[in-house]
């Protein structure tokens, strides 16, 4: 294990206020949109029996002991294969998303980035602990390169620890930092491109036909930074100011041979004609929360569109910060605490962009299938169709809105490009909206088909164990699992814990695995759970955000058998970031037929004689060498083409004959 330096808590600095504040609105409701209603689905033949699984009854997942390192377990359908707590220098600060190279896992952190080698998932080994303070440090890798945002007023350009006080400084990091990894156990940091509003999440695109470049689409959602600071920046209304650095992302172009020269080389105002979606209200729980926080003389502040009383570490950095541009000391005063009630709707409007009337002014995630030639954009109100043909100019195709949903918060597509599924981060991450009393269709998934350029609501899912008021949890990030000839997806729902989705049938998502600790404090609610999990090169690997990595792996079930696990680990990839879609391609399996066999017997889509003779030539071909196995191999792809015309499931036989011809030519 290398250690770079030892991390420390930042404070928040002085001309700060509106950053605190920013950050105090991912407590709060964001606004939504108008709803849709369910068509029909024309999807799979209703013969067929539908997935149908017995989880453990009552739910374990409720009523957990709480604790850091040593919180009550719930498990079901999944194994436990490691739980590493973080390297010394970030233990206490926040983990955030991943990204995967060869056998590495990178974990971001707020405080740097943690690189883990995965070889053996039993034992991870910390490979290098980089202390590089920048919230969120989201990271994603292409090749030699590791990318990693920066949004915080306190980054630095030097990856200093001790933050910076001033309210212009050109020493600040608010953009994308870019290493060299090809020593991974000495990343050597190249280039960092500023932007105007940083980033949030950023969104590596591997384009198709460009060998010689990487595009970085950047989400920022930070207040403005000064022009002073960085010239061209303009938080103005477009209509004040055509340049404004709102209503865009920024657009990245990274030269492979020359990391250094990396630039923004388009603006894309993809949010153009959009306007302000209205809001679902507030949930029974907090609305009882702030008429409590107001009685007692707690600060409250209208969030676009919403009432949220602000934490009291929040208003007393802000008061310290009033202080400290004043050159005083010592506690604020009565007069301090009224003039800071007065600033607050202002400093609320400047974060929200100041017109109420208008659309998103960022997106969140944008996720890229270069595959397939789309993106999905997550944005705040809206979920959006991108065509990312052109890498450097961006264009939205449709979009959608729908008023359950607080905030479009990340996409994920199924694998042949005819589905996506939306989350919603109600809430924001740092809030408990998986309470008993918190409706189903708030903070959780939309699955829309995708249907001639546009997309159609078909149904939601939610975690369907309810949580403690001292778990933060809502919807967040996740990925596909490679099962083949079904759209199942892992996924991370903080404190919730981790959720295995079949998502085939898009009107009827069904849970069919899952982990979940209790919470981390069971008297307040303090941040952690999972902010990420993804299914990398057969194992799922989920960053914890206050206990560190897990790692675990899928076990046969009545929802998933042996030979579809070993079908989907058999699909090897070279990297893997969160907000870049790989196609996933089966190689020529055995296992890869018999798990199209087992889908067959689960949903009845083949006379049981058939599914029994096909496993029995299976095997005796698998037993077979050379020429005679490709015969029988033939001879059975013949017959299963001939069975699939009479099939309950005509597209799964058809694939399961083509799976076997594939053996028989792979020899």
């Amino acid at each position: 294990m290398t250690s770079v330096r030892p991390a420390r808590d930042h404070v928040p600095t002085p001309a700060r206020a509106l950053a605190i504040l920013s950050c105090a609105a991912l407590l709060v409701v964001l606004p939504a949109c108008s709803g849709y209603t369910a068509p029909g689905t024309g999807m799979a033949p209703a013969s067929l029996v539908p997935l149908s699984v017995n989880p453990p009854t009552p739910d374990p997942r409720v009523g957990l002991a709480p604790g850091l390192f040593d919180a009550g377990e719930a498990i079901w359908n999944m194994r436990l294969v490691s739980a590493t707590p973080p390297t010394e220098p970030f233990v206490g600060q926040t983990n955030s998303d991943l990204a995967f190279t060869g056998p590495y896992a990178i974990q971001g952190n707020y405080d740097g980035i943690q690189i883990w080698d995965i070889s053996d998932p039993a034992d991870p080994e910390s490979v290098i602990t980089y202390v590089c303070p920048a919230s969120q440090s989201d990271v994603s890798v292409y090749e030699h390169l590791l990318f990693v945002s920066g949004e915080g007023f306190g980054g630095r350009l030097d990856c200093g620890d001790e933050g910076i006080e001033e309210a212009v400084s050109h020493d600040r990091l608010r953009g994308i930092r870019i290493f060299d990894i090809s020593d991974i156990t000495a990343p050597e940091y190249v280039a960092n491109v500023q932007t105007c509003r940083g980033s949030h999440t950023h969104t590596v695109l591997e384009h198709p036909g460009d060998d010689e470049n990487v595009y970085v689409y950047v989400s920022g959602s930070a207040p403005v930074r000064p022009a002073e600071e960085l010239p061209g920046c303009s938080g103005a209304p477009p209509e004040e100011d055509p340049n404004t650095a709102l209503f865009r992302i920024e657009v990245i172009r990274v030269p492979l041979a020359d990391p250094a020269s990396a630039a923004i080389v388009s603006s894309p105002r993809i949010f153009e004609d959009l306007v302000a979606p209205p809001t679902h209200g507030m949930a029974p729980d907090d609305i009882a929360e702030v008429e409590a926080a107001r009685e007692r003389g707690a600060f409250i502040v209208e969030m676009m569109g919403q009432e949220v009383a602000l934490p009291d570490f929040v208003v007393e950095q802000i008061l310290g910060q009033m202080l400290a541009e004043r050159g005083e000391e010592g506690p604020p005063t009565a007069a301090d605490s009224a003039m800071l009630r007065e600033m607050l709707p202002a400093m609320a409007a400047q974060m929200g962009g100041g017109d109420e009337d208008a659309g998103p002014t960022q997106c969140h995630d944008i996720t890229v299938y270069p595959a397939i030639g789309l993106a999905g954009g997550a944005c705040e109100g809206y979920g959006m169709l991108i065509d990312i043909s052109d890498p450097e100019n961006p264009v939205r195709l449709s979009e959608v809105a729908d008023s359950n949903f607080s905030y479009w918060h990340s996409a994920t597509f199924n694998n042949d490009g005819t589905a996506i599924m939306f989350t919603d981060e109600w809430g924001g991450g740092g809030s408990p909206k998986c309470r008993a009393s918190d409706p189903v269709e708030w903070g959780a998934n939309a699955i829309f088909t995708v249907e001639d350029g546009e997309m159609v609501f078909t149904s939601y899912y939610k975690l369907p164990a309810p949580q403690t008021a001292q778990e933060n949890c809502v919807a967040h990030n996740g990925s596909l699992i490679p099962i083949p000839g079904r759209d199942i997806m892992i996924q991370g729902w903080y404190q919730g814990g981790i959720s295995l989705i079949d998502w085939t049938d898009p009107t009827n998502p069904v849970e069919i695995a899952y982990f979940d600790r209790g919470p981390v404090d069971g008297e307040v609610m303090r941040m952690g759970g999972s902010w990420s999990v993804y299914w990398y090169n057969g194992v799922i690997v989920n960053s914890e955000i206050a206990r560190g990595l897990d790692i675990l792996e899928l076990v046969p079930s009545e929802a998933m058998t042996q030979n579809e696990i070993d079908a989907a680990n058999s699909v090897e990839l070279t990297h893997l970031n969160s907000q870049g879609q790989p196609i996933f391609e089966w190689p020529a399996t055995f296992a890869l037929a018999r798990a199209y066999l087992d889908q067959l017997e689960r949903h009845r889509g083949l006379a049981e004689v058939r599914i029994a003779s096909a496993r029995s030539e299976l095997t005796a071909a698998e037993g077979m060498t050379g020429s005679a196995r490709a015969s029988a191999l033939r001879s059975l792809a013949d017959v299963l083409a001939s069975d699939a015309r009479g099939s309950a499931d005509f597209a799964k036989t058809g694939k399961l004959a083509a799976a076997v011809r594939e053996l028989a030519d792979a020899g």
